[in-house]
């Protein structure tokens, strides 16, 4: 099985990027979302953590950026509960997974929380920093200090671009970037 992880700054396009490779792709983001509406284990572990700002079940979005602004330690709290249980279901979805030719990791912090292996094929989704801003500023939950947060806490994107083995200039276009990601995939596969 060859594991693909995308990497790339937040609001880059890492998700297209790996929906357009149509193979089985882990989300992280949504099995975060998951966890927040329906993991009750999870919902305790953070109320025992940071009971000031976690009230209700299922835990509101709110509260967690309430909990993130409040304090920077928060943050990495919320982090080491939430990755422990990602990592668990990236273990599920890779075994579901065992017989496909390929996966993709759609993981924020897969160089941070160190949940790549050194044979994973790693992409770099570039986009121009004042278009990435105006997408972020479209989006109904956007704020800027919690996008600080979050940027301080994951690796320089140049540190993350070098580690990679391809990089996708995304420029918006879906057309772009799926030829793309088939000449990627070409290159990988021809192997």
């Amino acid at each position: 099985m060859i594991r693909i992880g995308i990497l790339g700054d937040i609001g880059s396009g890492k998700s297209f990027v790996a929906q357009s490779f149509g193979y089985p792709v882990f989300d992280a983001d949504m099995e975060v979302s998951k966890l927040y509406r329906s993991d009750k284990k999870t919902f305790n572990k953070l109320r025992k953590v940071i009971p000031e700002h976690i009230s209700s079940y299922p835990v509101d979005k709110k509260e967690i950026t309430g909990a993130i602004l409040a304090k920077k330690s928060n943050l990495k709290k919320i982090v080491k509960i939430i990755h422990l249980e990602v990592r668990k279901k990236m273990h599920f979805f890779l075994k579901k997974n065992k017989n496909k030719k390929i996966v993709i990791l759609d993981i924020p912090l897969l160089l941070e929380n160190k949940i790549n292996i050194k044979n994973d094929i790693l992409i770099f989704v570039y986009a121009n920093k004042s278009v990435v801003k105006t997408r972020l500023h479209k989006r109904s939950n956007f704020n800027e200090k919690l996008m600080t947060k979050f940027r301080d806490i994951q690796l320089p994107l140049d540190y993350k671009k070098k580690k990679s083995k391809f990089t996708i200039n995304n420029n918006f276009s879906k057309k772009s970037v799926k030829n793309k990601v088939k000449n990627i995939l070409r290159k990988i596969l021809d192997k």
